[in-house]
């Protein structure tokens, strides 16, 4: 079950602040990453046109309360690997659309590094908290 944010549900935060997010300049998918699979537990390469958006938006969320590296999120952003014969197994996600996510949020000023890890900035708390209060 999806964790609600000031309210409103995660997945519709998302989908809300990934629309803000893609009117940013500086918020720009790479050309490779509709040719590659998210990671290694992925069958097929990325097909939703708006995953980049999303994704940034996703990375958003997850720093919104604490400082989060790319490693923990990549364990967050993984899934499971099917083998013929032995069991599934739990597979990170790619490292490098994490981090490279993380430097574009941190041009357009929304995260910044901590020694934690990214943080979010207030720009990017008042960015998700005008979204939130918008529909509600």
């Amino acid at each position: 079950m999806a964790k609600e944010v000031s309210g409103v549900p995660k997945g519709q935060l998302i989908e809300l602040v990934s629309k803000e997010l893609e009117s940013n300049p500086s918020i720009k998918a790479p050309d490779w990453v509709f040719q590659t699979k998210s990671g290694q537990h992925a069958t097929r390469p990325i097909e939703d046109l708006r995953f980049w958006p999303k994704r940034l938006a996703s990375l958003l969320l997850a720093v919104m309360h604490e400082p989060a590296g790319v490693s923990s999120l990549r364990t967050k952003y993984g899934g499971r690997r099917k083998h013929s014969v032995s069991r599934t197994h739990h597979k990170p996600a790619g490292g490098k659309i994490i981090r490279l996510g993380f430097q574009q949020l941190e041009l357009a000023g929304f995260v910044k590094k901590d020694k934690k890890g990214r943080m979010i900035t207030p720009k990017g708390e008042s960015l998700v908290s005008k979204v939130a209060s918008s529909v509600q």
